[in-house]
């Protein structure tokens, strides 16, 4: 037992993945998403691609338990049903690119995906048709994908609902449950091919803590009322990491 918390506590990158994930957590509570945009480019820049993925699965999984009430509330359970019935479509596949990705293209995916996903949001852009089941099933069947290979689930769900015209408490609950729910099968999925490892699942459950802790404070100065300040927040947090992490400055 004291061998493991030396190993956790001694682990190279713990202060950068404890600065990151504590951001993280606050703006997966008020904006519902961006947990991976701003904690995979760096988690990518200190360990493995398959590492960091299973600290992020694992932190994320027990991290947002405390603010799934109020996302199941202000939500539609229904609608993300069926984008997690697509992401247990694309999500082995993903995963099966991973194992075969060379770390440092790792790094540059996920930067690079981020940043995407920030110009994307930021230009303005809106969906103004209804969404419909198929719709709906290859949106979550894209994420999965997306999620396999870089640990990065949110940006096609996330796109469309924030360039539509819900609520932003329906878009964030939604997005909330979505991402939660895929990150159990994500683990569903490492489990049955064999890519759990024990000292990153124990890393992300310490990263848990610090998590919540960012989450509700992220949770309680929500307001959709103010809604574009948290955006802007967002947008440049996201920015940070995703710079921080491109592979050139190592």
């Amino acid at each position: 037992m004291i061998a493991l918390i030396e190993q956790i506590l001694f682990f190279d990158g713990l202060a950068w993945l404890i600065i990151t994930v504590v951001f993280a957590g606050l703006v997966r509570g008020f904006a519902g998403f961006g947990t991976a945009l701003v904690f995979m480019p760096i988690a990518a820049a200190v360990t493995s691609p398959v590492w960091a993925i299973i600290i992020m699965m694992s932190f994320d999984i027990f991290g947002p338990i405390a603010l799934l009430p109020r996302a199941w509330r202000d939500g539609e359970p229904t609608e993300v049903s069926l984008l997690v019935v697509g992401a247990i479509l694309g999500l082995p596949i993903g995963v099966y690119f991973l194992t075969q990705v060379d770390p440092v293209l790792f790094r540059w995916l996920v930067s690079i995906l981020s940043m995407t996903m920030l110009i994307l949001l930021a230009s303005g852009w809106r969906y103004q048709n209804p969404l419909n089941k198929i719709m709906l099933m290859a949106i979550g069947s894209l994420g999965g994908f997306m999620s396999g290979i870089s640990g990065i689930s949110g940006p096609p769900v996330i796109l469309t609902y924030m360039s539509s015209l819900k609520p932003a408490s329906v878009i964030r609950g939604n997005t909330m449950l979505y991402l939660f729910f895929v990150d159990l099968v994500m683990f569903g999925v490492f489990l049955l091919k064999g890519l759990l490892v024990f000292i990153p699942l124990v890393i992300g459950l310490f990263l848990s803590v610090p998590y919540t802790l960012g989450g509700l404070v992220g949770q309680k100065i929500f307001n959709p009322n103010k809604e574009i300040i948290y955006r802007k927040i967002a947008y440049a947090l996201i920015a940070l990491s995703a710079i921080i992490g491109l592979p050139i400055w190592s």
